[in-house]
This record gives structure tokens, sequence and C-alpha cells, in this order.
């Protein structure tokens, strides 16, 4: 059987980690292609003037125009060569991080989150969108980031609810490769570089991937509330700490080699409803995590486990939760169509999967939520 184990070559976390940005740019050179968009780089100008400094290192403001898109990444790369970069630095959210990715194309990368709220800083993937910001394909390249930098006390001081969103997304990491497991699905780890998903060799995850998928669940039922609240202070403590490694280096290094499933093509699903746009993709996907414990007919107690934990620290556990105070059946069936769609990682399942199923483990999966809130209402 072929496995295959993806990660960056470094990973680095600490209180006020930028202000070692200058040790890593000068592994590569004497310059930089900063992509970040304008409100983030503000966020951190302090440090990244002392990396300037002390370093003696050019950052190339690169304009980034904020979409990843085939013509900003044309851009980028001719304003790279231009300047003659050493290497590619991507700060701040996903479009800024995804853009490097492109730019560098698995080559002297650095990324620099300045949120929590997703595991993508460690992928070897992005999302390319078109000009209008469309979704348009997906991404792999040769290798995960050279560097992935967490700057812990930038995360401390970043609106609490990506952290929350980022713990959402870092939830349904174990249930979905739990699931990819038992079915021996491929994973995206064994993708070579600039292959779609559908064309690549396949490769199956790691017993590795499966213990940190493992521990990722296991650190955000232990940590998470309390990290929350220290996010919700602007504090870093050991709690934040821990949830800040877990939404982004054990959900990354889990989803990418250990596999997504159900919850992440019902998140895909769920976009089709006008109502979830304005919700953050973990958010999102903590719902559809309890669709697919519903979809698997998972354990009485390790589904409220989970209602518990997201009602801890405010994740989504209903429809109306993600903006859905309604929907048609045909809204329904839509969903379900989406997220069975040949290409969708649902397939992992380890049974077969229709879209009956599915929009049923949807609606259920909302009347459980709903009933647990109501409980929790009668109980305080």
């Amino acid at each position: 059987m072929r496995k295959a184990f993806i990660s960056p070559s470094k990973y680095v976390q600490g209180e006020n980690e930028l202000l070692n940005l200058g040790y890593f740019i000068q592994t590569y050179g004497d310059s930089a292609l900063l992509i970040a968009h304008p409100d983030d780089v503000k966020r951190v100008q302090d440090k990244l003037d002392f990396t300037i400094n002390k370093f003696n290192i050019t950052l190339v403001e690169s304009g980034f125009r904020g979409e990843c898109s085939r013509q900003e990444v044309q851009r980028l790369k001719d304003l790279a060569q231009e300047k003659n970069c050493s290497c590619t630095m991507g700060l701040g959210g996903g479009k800024a991080i995804d853009t490097a990715k492109c730019v560098a194309e698995g080559d002297a990368l650095i990324i620099v989150p300045t949120i929590a709220a997703t595991d993508a800083p460690t992928s070897h993937s992005a999302v390319i969108y078109t000009s209008e910001g469309a979704f348009e394909d997906y991404a792999y390249f040769k290798q995960s980031p050279s560097v992935v930098m967490i700057d812990t006390t930038v995360i401390a001081n970043a609106p609490t609810r990506f952290l929350v969103s980022g713990m959402g997304d870092a939830l349904s990491t174990y249930f979905e490769a739990r699931a990819t497991s038992r079915s021996f699905t491929k994973v995206n780890a064994g993708l070579p570089c600039g292959v779609h998903a559908g064309a690549a060799p396949v490769a199956r995850g790691t017993k590795a991937a499966l213990a940190l998928a493992k521990l990722c669940y296991e650190t955000l039922l232990e940590d998470g509330v309390n990290a929350k609240i220290a996010c919700d202070s602007n504090q870093v403590t050991p709690a934040l700490e821990n949830i800040i490694e877990t939404n982004i280096l054990l959900s990354g290094l889990g989803f990418e080699s250990g596999g997504l499933a159900a919850a992440h093509a019902i998140h895909n699903g769920l976009t089709a409803l006008e109502g979830t746009h304005h919700y953050f993709h973990g958010e999102k996907v903590a719902f559809s995590t309890i669709a697919q414990l519903v979809l698997e007919n998972a354990p009485k107690d390790e589904l409220n486990e989970v209602l518990e934990f997201c009602a801890a620290v405010g994740l989504p556990v209903s429809l109306a939760d993600i903006g859905v105070d309604s929907m048609t059946q045909e809204e329904l069936l839509q969903v379900a169509q989406m997220a069975c769609i040949p290409e969708e990682s649902i397939h992992a399942m380890p049974f077969p999967v229709t879209e009956e199923a599915v929009a049923a483990a949807i609606v259920v999966a909302d009347q459980l939520g709903r009933e647990f809130k109501q409980s929790k209402d009668a109980n305080s």
C-alpha cells in the first residue's frame, strides 16, 4: 500500500516570533517579496521594521490586490524577478497566503499567518480564483512552505472569532481522517505538483497523520475554552499556544496527510445557501462535522461531546447559527447534490453515500443542534 505524509520544512511558534523573521529570510538571501493586505502589514509594521533594520533585509512591497488570481500571481512573479527577491513571504489570511504559495511554487516560501482561522498555512495547496473572486481551480506544489512562522502575540490580538473559527475547522480533522483511514481513501499528501486530485497516483494516509488528527481533537477539548478566554483578553497563555498549534499545525498535517471526508464536502454544499456567505469557513465546518457524525451514525456520547464543545466555545450547532433560518426542500437537495459530486471528499466515507442520506443528515443535525440549545437554555 502506497502511503504519503507531507509537512512544512520548519514550523516555529512563539510570542513576538516575528522579531526572528530576519534569520529565516537570510537563509535565502537579503530580500523577500512581501505579499500581504495593507491592514495586516500595519498590524505588524514595527516588527517588520525591526527585521529590516537589524538584519539589513529588503522587504519588497507587492501592492497585493487582494485576490489569488492567475493574473495577480503572474504580476507578482514578474515583480519578484524584477526586484531579484531571494524568497517569497505570505503574511495575513488565506488569500495572501495562497497567493504567496502560487508565486513561490514550492521554493523559498515563508508563511506568516496573522490569524489562526484555518489550517491552510501548512499545506502544499492553494485555491485559485478569478479576478472577480469566483472559484476557478486548485493548485498543488512540490512541497509545503519552507517556513511557517506563528507570532502568538499577533494571534492573541486578533478578533477571537477567527480563533474560534479555526477550532471549527480543526474539529473536523479527526473525524474526517478516521473515516478516510477506515475506507483506505487517498490523501492530498500524495499529489504531485500541479496535478488535479482525480489524476494523481493513489496514496493512503499514515498512522502518524491519524495520530496527529486525534491529538488535534483531544487538544480542542482540553484547551479550547481557556484559549478563547485568553484571546478575549488578548493574552498569550499555554492554552492559547496549544490551540494555535492545534488550529494551524495539527489540523493542517491531519487534513492533508490524514484526509478529508463528509464534513468539508457538506460545507461546500452549504455555500450554495445565501445565508451562509456571512459566516467563516470553520464555522460552517463545525456544523458540517455534526452532520457527518449523524451520517455515520456515531455513538450518542461522541455526538454529545461535540455539541458540548461547540456550545462552550461558541461554534454553530444548527443551520440558524450559520444564517439559514429556513430552507426549502429544493434548496436542501441542491446542498446535498453539491456535497455528492463525484470529485468531492464525501466519497471517502467508509460506506456508499447518497444525496438523500446527506439531506437527511443535515436535517437531523439541525434538529439535534436546536434541541441541544433548547435543553441548555432550559437548564440555565
